[in-house]
């Protein structure tokens, strides 16, 4: 399978949460899409792996993504691994994405900054012929970082207006983790994921007012943005 897109994530319903709008964005426009969460969100204080694979089949499908797999990393251990990297480097050089989102590289959760590496380091290795994996040397035209966590600027914003309700049926398909019995017993450990869906939600409305529309997901590139037309460009100055 060739796909245009391929959201790289360490937890099932992180690429959800992050850019979901904009896969689902993409799908919509005939772009063949795809999930890879690097864990099975085994460590997770609520659900059960089975459980959440399950949920993130029905959150692919509201998506309308083309793939979706689990790489199989320990979740609460991920790691740029010499290891994961091959392994990840494989699934790379099998799903030959043109484009490839992955986490930035800061965040409160160390899953999500190894997640990052591992995936950066991960498409580079695919590009090495030599590399004793199988498949055909291969790498990504573009890398992407999607930064609803972090507090920094975006490089640009992607209008999700008209996929917004659809992407909040995705993240609620996870309902063990926002959705919970009310009969389950609250832990001594505070839960952020019990603000999370919320917070998400709140984030692609100020982004989206910052590009002037409804709702809007954020993402950063390390390269420079290339233009072809300044007459003709989005969002209003004055």
């Amino acid at each position: 399978m060739n796909l245009d897109l391929l959201a790289i994530a360490a937890h099932p319903d992180d690429v959800e949460l992050t850019c979901g709008g904009t896969l689902l964005k993409m799908a919509q426009r005939g772009y063949k899409t795809g999930i890879l969460d690097l864990t099975a969100g085994e460590m997770g204080t609520r659900g059960t792996p089975e459980t959440r694979a399950k949920e993130a089949a029905k959150a692919a499908t509201l998506l309308a993504v083309k793939w979706r797999g689990t790489l199989g990393v320990p979740d609460s251990d991920v790691q740029p691994s010499r290891q994961n990297k091959l392994r990840l480097a494989a699934v790379i050089r099998d799903l030959r994405p043109k484009t490839v989102i992955l986490p930035y590289w800061e965040a409160r959760h160390p899953d999500h900054y190894h997640a990052s590496t591992l995936g950066y380091e991960g498409c580079f290795l695919a590009g090495l012929k030599q590399l004793p994996i199988e498949g055909e040397a291969y790498r990504p035209f573009k890398i992407l970082y999607s930064i609803s966590y972090a507090d920094v600027r975006p490089t640009f914003v992607v209008d999700i207006s008209a996929q917004y309700q659809q992407r909040r049926k995705a993240i609620l398909a996870f309902r063990s983790q926002f959705r919970p019995p009310k009969s389950e017993k609250k832990g001594k450990v505070p839960l952020a994921i019990d603000r999370l869906e919320a917070e998400m939600n709140q984030l692609a409305r100020h982004y989206g007012q910052m590009i002037g529309v409804d709702y809007g997901e954020p993402f950063q590139q390390r390269e420079l943005l290339k233009v072809e037309d300044i007459v003709k460009m989005d969002v209003r100055s004055i």
